[in-house]
């Protein structure tokens, strides 16, 4: 994939297929240890050891409209050829996290890309889901959780109604401008 957040997208749609009902995604970039990791963590039906094991050969899935599935395999590739990597942990009934490593100054480490319309996205297109998003630079840090949003605006709004995606998307920019201390 050409960006980062395309795989995190691809993640927690099998969260999603897995019946997580909140699906956390947190992005940490630590400059002064020079790594990105991103952790996608779920509560949905969970894998047993077996399958953590399989998840990574992309001849395996649970899918059945092909018979491949490449989204951890790449992501794994992508975490190991910066010098990172790549772990699952999941238990049946409990749900899973995925947490990649990788290691931004090397030459073959994919850009991040628009995490904040990646996450964007999976909330409005899932609306009867719940998302935190989390996101920390060195020692700044911002966290957007669906759970609060509902809690102000009451069950009847959904996220996906223009005014909310609109203040989403502004909070967002402003809160990763401040974060990265600079103008987006």
């Amino acid at each position: 994939m050409r960006e980062l957040s395309l795989n995190v997208m691809d993640i927690a749609q099998n969260s999603i297929s897995a019946g997580a009902s909140c699906i956390t995604v947190d992005v940490c970039e630590d400059t002064a240890l020079d790594r990105l990791t991103i952790r996608i963590v779920d509560n949905g039906r969970g894998m047993t050891a077996e399958q953590v094991a399989r998840v990574i050969d992309p001849f395996f899935t649970t899918r059945t409209t092909r018979k491949v599935g490449l989204g951890i395999p790449l992501f794994k590739m992508e975490a190991e050829m910066t010098g990172g990597g790549l772990r699952i942990d999941s238990e049946p009934g409990k749900g899973t996290t995925v947490t990649a490593e990788f290691v931004p100054s090397h030459v073959d480490f994919i850009p991040l890309g628009d995490i904040n319309e990646t996450v964007l996205l999976l909330i409005t297109c899932n609306t009867d889901r719940d998302f935190v998003f989390h996101h920390r630079i060195d020692d700044r840090e911002f966290t957007l959780d669906t759970r609060e949003l509902r809690g102000i605006l009451g069950e009847e709004v959904d996220l996906n109604v223009p005014d909310v995606v609109a203040w989403m998307r502004d909070f967002l920019k402003e809160q990763t401008e401040s974060i990265k201390g600079e103008k987006i």
